[in-house]
């Protein structure tokens, strides 16, 4: 994987701007899982960059105040 910048691991110009969303959040101290687990935005944007046939959706967990503070990735079906 190279120098293992997140360009030498995901191509796909809309993973890399999932990429760069998810690490946005992650500087604001938003945690995130995916499928129940904690995970990087690296993580989660390498899975998508090879779900193929997988349909994920987007869970945001806000505070008392309003503010995020948790993103789930949630597996949902294979597409046909």
């Amino acid at each position: 994987m190279g120098n293992g910048r997140e360009s030498d691991v995901i191509e796909d110009e809309e993973c890399r701007r999932l990429f760069a969303e998810l690490s946005e959040y992650e500087r604001m101290g938003v945690r995130m899982k995916i499928n129940g687990h904690p995970a990087s935005p690296l993580q989660i944007a390498s899975e998508y960059a090879v779900k193929e046939n997988l349909t994920y959706m987007r869970d945001y967990v806000a505070d008392e105040e309003g503010k995020v503070k948790e993103v789930r990735f949630v597996k949902l079906s294979d597409k046909k």
